[in-house]
């Protein structure tokens, strides 16, 4: 495949679903989106999700993509029948191999979620978990307030440690072995993360299975002998989006280029 594949995500989290494709397939040319001048897409309702998410798809479209990864949890809970209607090429979402993975790794079938408001609220991952496995024990919790700790670059901050275990206090006395990590911001979080909740838990993000997923697609095409080419555009701040990305990756990124959107423009284009 000649074409890129595009992701997008509400911010910089989804640089860990980018990280994990780039690893897995690295003659791959891709597309990157981060919505920055938005995020976090956890606090808003359905419509505007859905709206934000198309347009981010318009814009990757437009990049000649063949293969578009939605990296954010809240726009795979609420937008991705909707993104399908509009676009023929094949669309993956993080929640189905997220609920996967956790099932692969659990022993006692209780499963822990976390993620943004609006994720927890479209309550994707049990019913995920539950059309794999009845037998399941789910328990969700939302924790907002861990996006804009990654966006502000607190990774590392004592306060970040300790909204952490104000959050998943409750989880620990539920005899929970496994906790999907239902945005992609919080495995930015997974050393401090792993520090609260002990050994016994398996933390689980959906980067790698996706990664996965794409290996096993691309394994039948023709590999290209040159390294993949790598285009990075944001909503805002670029600036801040490469000192992130560079914490998140371990590498610089040499250019990120800043778009703009004309919201009517993507009603427009599909009310019509």
């Amino acid at each position: 495949m000649n074409n890129p594949i595009g992701i997008f995500d509400s911010g910089v989290g989804g640089l860990t679903v980018f990280h994990a494709i780039q690893k897995a397939l690295p003659h791959q040319h891709i597309v990157y989106f981060g919505d920055t001048a938005r995020v976090p897409y956890g606090s808003k309702s359905q419509r505007t999700i859905i709206q934000y998410s198309l347009q981010n798809m318009i814009f990757l479209l437009q990049q000649k993509i063949e293969l578009l990864v939605v990296a954010c949890n809240t726009s795979s809970a609420y937008a991705l029948e909707e993104l399908r209607k509009h676009s023929d090429i094949p669309i993956i979402g993080v929640i189905e191999p997220g609920a996967k993975k956790a099932l692969n790794v659990t022993d006692n079938k209780k499963i822990g979620v976390i993620g943004t408001e609006g994720t927890i609220k479209s309550g994707s991952y049990e019913k995920a978990l539950r059309s794999l496995d009845e037998t399941c024990t789910v328990f969700s919790k939302p924790t907002p307030l861990l996006v804009p700790l990654v966006e502000e670059n607190w990774i590392h901050h004592r306060v970040t440690k300790e909204i952490i275990e104000e959050y998943l206090q409750d989880f620990l006395n539920k005899d929970i072995d496994t906790i999907i990590m239902g945005c992609t911001h919080y495995p930015v979080l997974k050393q401090v993360i792993q520090e609260v909740v002990g050994d016994k838990i398996t933390l689980v993000d959906s980067a790698e299975s996706i990664a996965r997923e794409l290996k096993k697609l691309y394994s039948a095409k023709s590999v290209q002998k040159i390294s993949g080419k790598y285009n990075f555009f944001v909503s805002d701040n670029p600036e801040k989006f490469k000192i992130l990305g560079r914490q998140i990756l371990g590498e610089e990124l040499d250019r990120v280029e800043k778009v703009f959107f004309s919201d009517a423009w993507v009603m427009d284009t599909f009310e019509k």
